[in-house]
């Protein structure tokens, strides 16, 4: 039976209005497109209002669908891998591993190594600062050491009116600095027009959010490859949105490419491997059954 989530998802601080999110709101409607609703509905995704970004977008998420959360020992990031399924990826073809680490993610430990080329740590560095820490999202382990003390790891179910997981909130901390590493929302997400179901990642941020949408392919040897690459508006990849006071948005694509390798090794161990537009930096893994 499902357990009520932590009480601190729902208690989120307030933010003042810093400059340097005045200015990139302004700058990205100047950079964007506006969406009504209808047209824009594949892009509809929790935010966290004018709040901090850490977990509390979670609680008022299920709110505002009238659900509730829920946390337990087998909930996964996807509630069925079949859902996948499509023109261009057959589930079956994946390891079983790799479908049971996405459809129970709790029952599994993952440790975590990062490193960035020299030449884009003072970029990555200078994002982390000037937002990532001060919001507490993604805020992207810089060296080796940062994540030596590992990372706290959760996943929360957010259900709709009718009882159904509408959503997998993933939250991880790193231990070291208790810094909100990543707080998305998963699931599969079919983008319009198309015959082949993404898994589509939704970062809140004040008054918006970061999605990114994945294409799923597997390899010959049972591995899965996620790809959100480069292209067209419309297409997978990554999008910065922004929630307009009448309702409408304004989204354009984020120019980064990103493609996550996972693959079970010879102990029987899930090693996802991510790589982040033109070598600037590399994660890499080890998923254990706990």
């Amino acid at each position: 039976m499902a357990v009520t989530a932590p009480p601190d998802l729902a208690t989120p601080a307030r933010i003042a209005r810093h400059p340097l999110d005045v200015l990139g709101r302004f700058l990205m409607i100047l950079t964007s497109r506006r969406l009504d609703r209808e047209r824009g509905s594949w892009l509809v995704g929790p935010s966290a209002q004018r709040d901090i970004v850490g977990h509390g977008w979670v609680q008022r998420l299920a709110d505002e669908l009238g659900g509730t959360t829920s946390v337990g020992p087998d909930h996964g990031l996807l509630t069925s891998f079949g859902a996948l399924a499509g023109a261009r990826f057959r589930p079956d073809d994946v390891d079983p591993r790799i479908a049971d680490f996405y459809e129970h993610t709790t029952r599994w430990r993952l440790d975590l190594w990062s490193e960035w080329s020299a030449y884009a740590w003072p970029f990555g560095r200078l994002i982390t600062a000037s937002f990532s820490e001060r919001l507490q999202q993604l805020s992207l382990p810089m060296r080796p050491l940062d994540v030596s003390y590992g990372m706290d790891s959760r996943v929360v179910h957010v259900h709709d009116a009718s009882g159904a997981v509408a959503g997998a909130a993933w939250l991880r901390n790193m231990r070291k600095t208790g810094s909100t590493t990543y707080s998305g929302l998963y699931g599969p997400h079919l983008l319009p027009g198309r015959d082949q179901p993404s898994v589509r990642v939704v970062f809140p941020l004040p008054l918006g959010s970061v999605q990114v949408f994945l294409e799923p392919s597997a390899d010959a040897n049972g591995g899965l490859h996620l790809r959100s690459p480069l292209g067209r508006f419309g297409a997978d990849g990554a999008y910065l949105v922004l929630k307009r006071r009448d309702g409408t948005l304004n989204a354009r694509r984020i120019p980064i490419a990103e493609h996550f390798h996972l693959f079970v090794d010879d102990d029987g161990d899930v090693r996802p491997i991510t790589h982040c537009g033109c070598g600037t930096s590399r994660r890499s893994g080890r998923a254990c059954r706990a």
